[in-house]
């Protein structure tokens, strides 16, 4: 299957503006044949806490998710994409995933918000979230989830065999970015979709380096850490099943002695 990831600069809380760039980006995706475009996290508002406050929108009267839907639908392709969701007085850190008739097949709302940011805007998610597209089955996470690798492990048991994850990384902790999306496809044998954002969010710039990770923690292919462009990578099953059938590390685990 053919997957894309879309890398872009979001303009802080100009919601028209950054989803008519997702519409542009989408037709180009269809035009290469890609089945499934990724794009990072809260790419409507962007990362700044008043604007999220302001802006964020129910899915049902929200400009942002029909936006998708109409992208996806017109363009013939998968889209998902971090964006926020209002519901009644709390709001989530979402992703959603839609289908290429327009409709939302699936919705994560991200479980562990890093509070120190000033993330308390947003509720937690409850709940750990797959969807399958075609052969695939898709494991949804957010950014700051990368760095529990009990989530990744949890979505692969579940039978993930894709991790996604749309982010709003920053620079000061780029390597730290590097390090977990390859170490997290290589322990649970799966690939993984980082989508990250370039230019800036409040005080933070954002280190772009989206990428594809296949099942051995090799990268297939890497944008830059400061433009917008599109990545674009094949997920192979026949290379997930040579893989975890050549080291069977699942049938190996030993969670009857696991403390936690």
């Amino acid at each position: 299957m053919k997957i894309a990831v879309g890398q872009i600069d979001c303009s802080t809380s100009e919601i028209g503006r950054n989803l008519e760039k997702i519409a542009r980006i989408s037709q180009d995706c269809s035009r290469q044949g890609v089945r499934l475009v990724v794009f990072p996290e809260l790419v409507d508002t962007g990362y700044v806490m008043e604007d999220i406050e302001a802006k964020a929108s129910p899915y049902e009267s929200g400009i942002p998710l029909g936006s998708l839907k109409e992208a996806a639908r017109s363009n013939h392709l998968y889209i998902i994409a971090g964006i926020t969701e209002r519901e009644s007085d709390k709001i989530f850190n979402s992703s959603v995933v839609v289908d290429p008739a327009g409709d939302l097949i699936a919705n994560y709302r991200k479980i562990h918000l890093y509070t120190p940011s000033g993330e308390d805007v947003f509720h937690s998610g409850d709940k750990l979230i797959t969807v399958t597209i075609d052969d695939f089955t898709l494991g949804l996470m957010i950014c700051y989830d990368l760095r529990f690798p009990e989530m990744a492990r949890s979505l692969a048991i579940k039978g993930a065999d894709v991790l996604i994850v749309p982010t709003a990384w920053p620079f000061p902790r780029v390597e730290h970015w590097q390090l977990l999306t390859r170490v997290r496809a290589l322990e649970n044998q799966c690939y993984l979709i980082g989508a990250n954002r370039v230019g800036r969010d409040g005080s933070f710039t954002l280190c772009g380096n989206s990428r594809i990770v296949d099942p051995h923690g090799v990268i297939v292919s890497s944008a830059s850490e400061d433009r917008e462009e599109i990545i674009t990578g094949e997920l192979e099953k026949d290379k997930i099943d040579f893989v975890r059938n050549r080291m069977p590390v699942f049938d190996h685990r030993r969670p009857d002695i696991y403390e936690n």
